[in-house]
């Protein structure tokens, strides 16, 4: 099913404020909450669809894409999962569950505020790695097995932190809320405080015996394959994400998300401008005075192409759908032949007396309007 314009899930404008989004979220959030909603599908993909619209328009950088590129600058349609797609609720709790103030005291449970907080998960750092595409890689679009070095959860305690046997156990000072309440009296009556429990960290667990080989924190650092998908028509600079691929949480926690900035690799013989491609020419002079035929490369081959007798320095030619495709899937650019003629440097005897011939003909002499339509082509080149 084709993705709902996120400003559109939130409902809010292209041009809302991060605070206006901000809000937005958070009542479509309140609305569709699986507490307010129990057993309700319908409303839990609601309750996601929106916390996927404000991972990215909540993001100054991921907005900037979306603005410009639209699901596809996310890399949805490399079915990649990039740009928050796939967050289970786990996901959107950690990440978001700040927001939710009183209704749900960030990931309380029982609506109102009147259950109790969820333990503590950790979240994992997010990992950022450069990726060099040629640009026939670019124009295809390409699948890339990429080796990295990062945490991955422990495979001896299974990411839990605690050695096999021993497991966890609740947390005596908190009784597993991950939190601590304290009363004390102030000038305005007996007030009451929350923080973070000191024993447990937050998690509402203690751990009996730690693993030994990640020291209990359930995370070791390791080589892992990951399988990037990237889109056809992505540029120098853009950046993609990988939701869950970053670094794995502390003890099973929330995994960070890998970032992918793409670097293009310069091409031999073409000049990319956004999805035109350009190619420069340069025509000796009988074949552009004479006409004939020139061999032009485009990404994957060479196609050929006919010169018009008469061809004047300036021209362009303009061979369509040979650029790049658009990254939201909007058309296909051109190849632009930029054409020069070649002028040589020195002339034998016989060419010398050749050309003082040609400099003699009326037909050789360019009358004043060629001379300003060649020059206005050539400003042209650097507007």
């Amino acid at each position: 099913m084709e993705k709902r314009d996120y400003y559109e899930v939130l409902g809010v404008d292209k041009k809302a404020s991060a605070d206006e989004i901000k809000k937005a979220y958070k009542k479509m959030a309140i609305k569709y909450h699986p507490d307010r909603n129990p057993g309700d599908k319908e409303a839990e993909e609601k309750f996601k669809e929106a916390a996927e619209a404000y991972e990215v328009l909540s993001d100054e950088n991921k907005r900037a894409r979306y603005d410009q590129f639209g699901h596809a600058g996310m890399g949805g349609a490399a079915g990649g999962g990039y740009g928050g797609a796939g967050m289970s609720m786990d996901d959107i709790f950690s990440m978001f569950g700040d927001i939710f103030g009183g209704h749900f005291g960030g990931g309380f449970s029982g609506f109102g505020g009147g259950g109790r907080q969820q333990a503590r998960r950790f979240r994992g750092s997010d990992l950022r790695i450069k990726v060099k595409l040629s640009l026939k890689e670019i124009a295809e679009g390409v699948e890339k097995k990429l080796k990295l070095k990062k945490y991955v959860p422990c495979e001896h305690c299974n990411g839990t932190g605690a050695e096999a046997g021993s497991g966890t156990e609740t947390c005596p000072e908190c009784h597993g809320t991950g939190s601590v309440t304290r009363t004390q009296q102030s000038i305005f009556g007996m007030m009451q405080t929350q923080s973070v429990c000191p024993r447990c960290g937050g998690e509402g667990k203690i751990i009996k015996n730690k693993c030994p080989h990640c020291s209990g924190e359930g995370i070791v650092y390791a080589e892992e394959i990951v399988t990037v998908k990237i889109p056809a028509g992505v540029a120098e600079g853009m950046q993609l994400s990988m939701n869950g691929k970053g670094n794995a949480g502390k003890r099973n926690g929330v995994p960070g998300d890998l970032l992918i900035l793409i670097e293009e690799e310069p091409h031999a013989e073409l000049i990319r401008d956004e999805n035109d491609l350009i190619y420069n020419l340069l025509l000796d002079v009988p074949t552009a005075a004479l006409g004939g035929t020139a061999d032009i490369p485009t990404i994957d081959s060479k196609v050929r192409v006919k010169i018009e007798a008469g061809t004047q320095p300036g021209k362009v030619l303009r061979l369509r759908g040979k650029g790049l495709p658009s990254v939201n899937g909007y058309g296909t650019g051109d190849l632009l032949v930029n054409i020069s003629v070649y002028i040589p440097e020195t002339l034998s005897r016989d060419e010398k007396a050749a050309m003082e011939k040609f400099q003699k003909s009326d037909n050789f002499r360019p009358n004043e309007s060629l001379k300003d339509k060649i020059f206005r082509k050539f400003k042209s080149l650097f507007d």
